[in-house]
């Protein structure tokens, strides 16, 4: 196939930070009309790529060749007038402003020297109507779910004619009906003839959409594959450089202790009702349940984030009613939060700044705190669950997802936590630091730790935990052993509406 047949070509493109090389001598082209997904797992480069194409960085080194025109470095508008439109994970929409002025934000029809909005609205029609996507364009964003704002800025792209439309993680915030409907989408621009690159976590999602694949891995091309003549399993190889052979590791099977470090005895709060549960020494044990059935809703009330109205709670044995998550934390308890980014972790400060956070007070003689021994805890805690950083004095924002995560942990463990809750502990995560992430949760009960793992991935709790309590309509449901986990025993309890 000849270079006329690419649509973009990336080559030799390097990006170097301070004590960081995000991506080392990359070259790939992607062909007229195809989806071609790109995957790794979090650090691999991948966003870093797609930026360079957007022009939102400047490569330190390389070019980029679309439709046959070479550029050194892109511009944001540059990128735009050639055809390349981006879908990032944080949508670039303005809330207060109509679907049909997002569309045309930056660039509205005017009629003289007044913004015409008949005519921008009737375009924006046109475009939605195009992609059989069935919303007003005088609606404004912020009243849209979280999919028709995902729609909008694919309708903004093609109304700017994007010849290569780029999406990144586009499924991560959908629910399975919208990923289903973006998936029409992505199918109806292919069959126009746009370029799709998709990457993506969910190896199902490539398999379903793509005609080819590239792999990075450690901001290094990797291979670039047909999808009809790969498997997971191989992908999965080139991704991490290893094969994973179990998902998820096992575990010594005595970890259980009679001790009970948690207990919750008729409580009721933040929409739960009358939740009674226990978590042993040394178990994990699972809390399953549709989207709003009230499992993160409870873990907040534990954690101290949230109030609790009624019923008890027990740690060790001794009532405990933490009324702030300083309390909480006191006590012994830690809460790896399902929005790392918002709830988990200060992303302005440093790795070593965030894993002594909750025990500066424990590091400090009148108010002066002793650095060297901050810096030795943090440096033990980077050590034993290989934090992946030049140094400890990187930005957590500067960390892949993964990364993130194990900063979080290693925030609960500096505290000594012996209760640890982990909601939805590998979302946004790729397949080998989901295993990582499953190794350390198996090492935390080992040394004897309670966990309650909150997941609404199936093979996930089924995988990891020794019991599952469901809830549904904050309330539980039912109890699953582990000798009885079964998925459809576990979709009927969450289904199940509470009795009145």
């Amino acid at each position: 196939m000849g270079s006329e047949d690419n649509i973009l070509e990336l080559k030799h493109i390097s990006k170097y930070y301070p004590g960081v090389t995000a991506l080392d001598d990359v070259s790939l082209h992607v062909r007229r009309g195809e989806i071609h997904a790109l995957i790794g797992e979090n650090g691999a480069g991948k966003s870093t790529l797609i930026k360079t194409c957007s022009g939102a960085i400047a490569p330190s080194v390389g070019e980029i060749i679309i439709n046959g025109k070479s550029f050194l470095s892109m511009t944001p508008k540059l990128s735009e007038e050639n055809g390349i439109g981006v879908i990032y994970q944080e949508f670039n929409l303005v809330g207060d402003l109509t679907i049909a002025e997002n569309i045309f934000l930056g660039r509205a029809i005017r009629k003289g020297i007044l913004v015409d909005f008949a005519a921008m609205e009737k375009k924006s029609q046109e475009v939605l109507d195009s992609l059989n996507i069935k919303i007003k364009p005088s609606t404004l964003v912020k009243d849209l779910s979280v999919g028709y704002q995902q729609m909008v800025e694919i309708a903004k792209a093609v109304s700017q004619n994007a010849k290569v439309l780029i999406m990144d993680e586009p499924s991560a915030p959908l629910t399975n009906a919208e990923v289903e409907s973006m998936f029409a989408v992505v199918d109806l621009l292919k069959s126009r003839g746009v370029t799709i690159i998709y990457i993506s976590h969910r190896l199902e999602e490539i398999f379903r959409l793509s005609d080819r694949i590239t792999v990075l891995r450690d901001g290094q091309y990797v291979t670039t594959l047909e999808t009809a003549r790969t498997n997971e399993d191989e992908l999965i190889k080139y991704m991490v450089g290893r094969q994973l052979n179990e998902v998820y590791p096992t575990r010594k099977a005595d970890c259980i202790q009679e001790e009970v470090i948690f207990e919750a005895k008729a409580v009721s709060g933040n929409g739960d009702k009358e939740i009674s549960l226990k978590i042993h020494k040394g178990e994990v044990l699972g809390l399953g349940g549709l989207v709003g059935a009230g499992r993160t809703e409870f873990a907040e009330m534990i954690f101290g984030a949230e109030k609790k109205i009624s019923g008890e709670f027990y740690f060790k044995g001794e009532k405990i009613n933490p009324k702030t998550p300083k309390e909480a934390i006191k006590i012994g308890i830690g809460l790896v939060p399902e929005d790392r980014k918002a709830k988990g972790a200060l992303l302005g400060l440093s790795i070593q700044e965030n894993i002594n956070m909750p025990i500066y007070h424990r590091l400090s003689k009148a108010a002066v705190i002793d650095y060297k021994k901050a810096k030795s805890i943090a440096q033990k805690y980077r050590k034993e669950i290989s934090i992946k950083t030049p140094s400890l004095e990187q930005k957590v924002k500067n960390l892949s997802g993964g990364n993130q995560q194990k900063v979080i942990l290693a925030k609960w463990l500096a505290a000594e936590s012996e209760l640890l809750i982990f909601d939805e502990p590998t979302r946004g995560i790729d397949v080998g630091a989901k295993q990582e992430i499953y190794t350390l949760i198996n090492q935390l009960v080992e040394q004897g730790k309670a966990i309650l793992m909150i997941s609404s991935e199936m093979e996930e709790l089924m995988g990891m935990s020794d019991r599952i309590v469901i809830l549904a309509e904050g309330s539980v449901s039912g109890e699953i052993p582990r000798e009885e986990f079964n998925q459809e025993l576990i979709m009927q309890l969450a289904s199940k509406e509470r009795n009145n």
